[in-house]
């Protein structure tokens, strides 16, 4: 119970049930300087949000210590200005691998901002990230490309002496799937909210993956590894063309690009000394298998931006083994066992084949995890450069290691598209970072 005792000479006095007691000069409240205080009280409300949460939670810290009833009140008042704090900053928006868009952004409250403008470090340091060091960046692609070369080579040792690839793809898959189980499981990397709409959304860009992935595993199978690179680096040809007929657009620059990659990959074709015609279509329908799925991402995961690259690829990794190993089983299933027996005959150790497949599969997971980290530190431009270097380093690496014979017009026509290829990312790339910049101003 609360009484308050008003006389223009006496003090004011709030009291309480308890022994405490307030008092205030009543000659103040009659002071004429109120009028002037109610207009600096009006004009602290004009203040920014900042300043007047940092009143109401004053107010309101003193109201609950004391037992007054506008503590509670004032707290309300409090949220409500602290939920006017947040807003959405997107630090960085690329194109991941899948086609769509994934941002990596963070939640700045407004104080936050205030005193990032006060600072100017302060400002630097909560809108934009710190560029990635030389080193770091040395680091990044290093690993990619160390993980990218060991995975071709063991995996071509594999199907040398076990010429089965939609066992060694199934297994790749299977390796992947446990890999994310594992990472999940102890919280190493976020697992992503499973719902129905996320399951069947996955459906389709997982079945391209799987298409993609078996295709590419046939040519490696069927000719050199430097033979299906070479033929894979026409993948944008086939992203234009099939965008084209769903009704993208596209500058001239690019059509232009595109035309070094169909005659590269042709000249190279023609004097490739292991030409295979399963080893070029498995190629050509890989590149069909990963541009379908791109183009299907981007039409079926636009309500899930929230999943990082990462969580999507193991999911559809998971996925595409439940559609890939039952078909393997019905076309090789039996003649695994025989062939297993003449594998361990051609190595000599069992424990050689083992580690040939174990390390393909670990591998087939840690590049395209690490190819995720790169893109998570560079720009995209700088990405599909690294990317088309790749290649290179993959080729060159392959011949080495297994000696093959590589004719002047074969290596002209793999310089040829893959140089092509290099345009291309330089022309879309720009292309696409202009509409960011308009965004971001």
């Amino acid at each position: 119970m609360h009484t308050l005792n008003l006389t223009q000479s006496s003090p004011v006095t709030f009291s309480k049930s308890t022994n405490h007691r307030y008092s205030i000069n009543a000659s103040s409240l009659l002071n004429p300087n109120l009028i002037s205080r109610t207009h600096n009280q009006t004009a602290l409300f004009n203040k920014p949000s900042t300043q007047i949460g940092l009143l109401t939670t004053k107010v309101s810290n003193f109201g609950q210590i004391h037992g007054y009833p506008f503590g509670r009140s004032s707290r309300s008042t409090s949220q409500i200005h602290d939920s006017g704090f947040r807003r959405d900053h997107f630090d960085r928006i690329h194109e991941n691998q899948f086609g769509f868009c994934s941002k990596s952004g963070s939640f700045i409250t407004k104080a936050a901002a205030s005193e990032s403008e006060s600072s100017p470090e302060g400002d630097a340091s909560a809108v934009s990230k710190p560029k990635p060091k030389t080193l770091q960046l040395a680091l990044v692609f290093g690993l990619w490309y160390f993980q990218n070369v060991v995975f071709n080579i063991y995996n071509k040792k594999a199907l040398n002496v076990f010429p089965f690839p939609w066992f060694l793809a199934s297994f790749q898959l299977f390796v992947g799937s446990i890999w994310m189980l594992i990472l999940w499981s102890l919280k190493l990397q976020p697992c992503p909210k499973i719902s129905k709409p996320f399951i069947i959304a996955l459906l389709g860009p997982a079945l391209f993956h799987t298409i993609g992935h078996i295709s590419a595993c046939v040519s490696f199978s069927k000719v050199a590894v430097s033979f299906t690179h070479v033929i894979k680096s026409s993948e944008p040809v086939f992203s234009v063309v099939f965008s084209s007929f769903l009704g993208d657009t596209y500058p001239l620059k690019v059509w232009l690009s595109i035309l070094p990659i169909v005659l590269g990959c042709s000249l190279a074709a023609v004097t490739e000394v292991s030409f295979n015609f399963q080893g070029l279509w498995g190629a050509l329908i890989s590149n069909v298998g990963f541009v379908l799925r791109n183009i299907y991402s981007k039409r079926s995961l636009q309500s899930f931006k929230e999943v990082d690259g990462l969580n999507l690829y193991g999911w559809i990794s998971i996925i595409s083994l439940f559609y890939l190993f039952p078909v393997a089983v019905v076309i090789e299933g039996s003649q695994w066992i025989q062939g297993y027996h003449k594998a361990i005959e051609a190595v000599g150790k069992s424990s050689t084949f083992y580690i040939w497949v174990l390390l393909s599969g670990v591998f087939y997971h840690l590049y395209n995890q690490s190819s995720y980290q790169a893109l998570d530190e560079i720009s995209p431009l700088t990405f599909s450069v690294g990317n088309t270097m790749k290649r290179v380093v993959v080729i060159i690496s392959t011949v080495l290691v297994f000696g093959n014979p590589v004719r002047p017009l074969n290596a002209l026509g793999s310089a040829i598209a893959i140089f092509g290829t290099f345009l291309y990312s330089q022309v879309t790339a720009k292309k696409a970072k202009k509409p960011e910049v308009e965004k971001q101003n």
